[in-house]
């Protein structure tokens, strides 16, 4: 199942609601829930890499350095040296995981036809590529109705707050809560980011 408009967001977030009657206040409090689709391909997976372990605000401003130096396509990152990366703001590791990238020559059109868990389990076979940024990239540049990125804070955040736990969960604990919400666990991802978005005054993702 994917999510392709506004429309299919709206479609999940009823279904949501069924499945879970708490995302209900949730939704009243953030309103419509953003659709955040991107296109896919080298650049958008590179984006999700640049923003792994920082702050929405710094992934924003690397990544706008990296479209006004033209370093956000693969020919372009594999002939670029240490010092031009590291002036967009890319760390050691971050240069690796980018030339990598650049050399993986995936099948991007492949990864659209494939089931979510089969593009989670390509992209993690990449340096740098952990099931957050896979499950990113599922997510948002390819639509999937059914992926949640359980390993994001700002998610675990939010639902500490809307199922008032005594702690934030764990990655591993919030997947188990998340199973409950298939089929549209990216809608309850949108909303826990909203949530996150209206009670912390900060976003949780770009």
């Amino acid at each position: 199942m994917r999510i392709r408009d506004e429309r299919d967001l709206e479609r999940g977030a009823v279904e949501l609601v069924g499945l879970e009657p708490r995302f209900g206040p949730v939704l009243e409090v953030v309103g419509c829930l953003p659709l955040r689709l991107r296109e896919d391909g080298f650049a958008a997976l590179l984006s999700a890499i640049v923003s792994q372990q920082v702050s929405t605000a710094s992934a924003a401003a690397i990544w706008a350095r990296m479209e006004a130096a033209g370093l956000v396509g693969a020919a372009a990152v594999c002939k670029a040296d240490d010092r031009a990366l590291k002036a967009v703001g890319l760390s050691r590791p971050k240069m690796r995981y980018a030339r990598a990238l650049a050399k993986a020559d995936l099948d991007y059109a492949g990864l659209r036809e494939a089931e979510p868990e089969d593009v989670v389990q390509t992209l993690m076979k990449l340096p740098g590529v952990g099931r957050w940024t896979a499950e990113i990239y599922a997510k948002f540049s390819l639509g999937h109705a059914d992926v949640f990125a359980a390993g994001d804070l700002a998610l675990q955040e939010s639902a500490r707050l809307v199922f008032e736990l005594e702690a934030r969960p764990g990655e591993a604990e919030l997947r188990r809560m998340a199973d409950a919400w298939a089929p549209w666990r990216a809608v309850a991802a949108r909303a826990l980011w909203a949530y996150y978005r209206v009670a912390k005054n900060r976003e949780g993702i770009r």
